[in-house]
């Protein structure tokens, strides 16, 4: 074989190779099948649900930066609340609330049930201290804040977006502003963290939750007419309107 019938053959293999490397490509695109289908929980007001972890560093998620479905920022929950003497230990959960929940108290002492009450209502405490000497009065003032709400990410058809709920094991409050692919038609919310450190240690937990305020279907609806050429959200879209046959069937 001559050099140019060489130069000829391996420019041939090269550019067979090619077109198949980028024929798996695409097939592999167009072939990525949905998460399979779940059907969905109860719609109350207390539920146990499998939530995960996710940040904005992460390679799946590098493209949108920090912003969320709704074109937002995504925010970070503020700090648990954790008490010695208030520890919620999970067993098994099965779908109605507090099933498999045990209260532990470490310290022996009385246990308090968590409330949101204490945590929304504004109130002021004001401490004096007196001195011998006569010094002025001394006051100062604290004030309650309400929680930080962190950003989410879950199905709308089952969490539609604006839903905002808390977990009951730390108190920290999130609302669904966000979506992703493996969420469709799963029964999992993806909890934003603002470091892959937190990420980490979140893992993969069975949680109740409160559900504070349920986000309205028809805007989620409303939304995601908007880009329904993606399969996953084409499922959100068929399990809003009412048709969980043809969601569950879709792939």
């Amino acid at each position: 074989m001559s050099r140019v019938d060489a130069n000829q053959f391996h420019y041939a293999a090269f550019a067979v190779i090619g077109a198949l490397v980028f024929s798996s490509c695409e097939s592999g695109k167009t072939a990525r099948a949905l998460p399979a289908f779940e059907p969905p929980l109860a719609k109350t007001d207390f539920q146990s649900v499998r939530t995960t972890a996710y940040t904005h560093t992460e390679s799946d998620h590098t493209q949108y930066g920090a912003r969320n479905a709704l074109g937002g920022e995504l925010r970070a929950a503020g700090p648990g609340i954790r008490r010695a003497e208030n520890v919620m230990r999970e067993s098994a959960l099965g779908d109605s609330d507090d099933i498999g929940i045990r209260r532990v108290s470490n310290s022996g002492a009385a246990l308090q049930p968590f409330s949101m009450e204490e945590r929304k209502s504004l109130s002021q405490v004001t401490a004096k201290t007196k001195t011998t000497k006569g010094a002025a009065k001394r006051a100062v003032t604290a004030s309650k804040r309400s929680p930080r709400i962190g950003s989410a990410a879950a199905d709308w058809s089952r969490w539609p977006a604006g839903t905002t709920f808390r977990l009951r094991s730390t108190g920290q409050v999130y609302r669904v502003d966000d979506y992703g692919w493996a969420l469709s038609g799963r029964n999992t919310i993806d909890l934003y963290m603002a470091t892959r450190g937190e990420m980490n240690a979140w893992g993969a937990r069975q949680e109740p939750i409160q559900i504070l305020q349920w986000g309205d279907p028809q805007e989620s609806l409303r939304f995601l007419s908007q880009h329904q050429n993606h399969p996953h959200l084409k499922r959100m879209m068929l399990e809003l309107e009412g048709r969980e046959q043809e969601a569950a069937a879709l792939r």
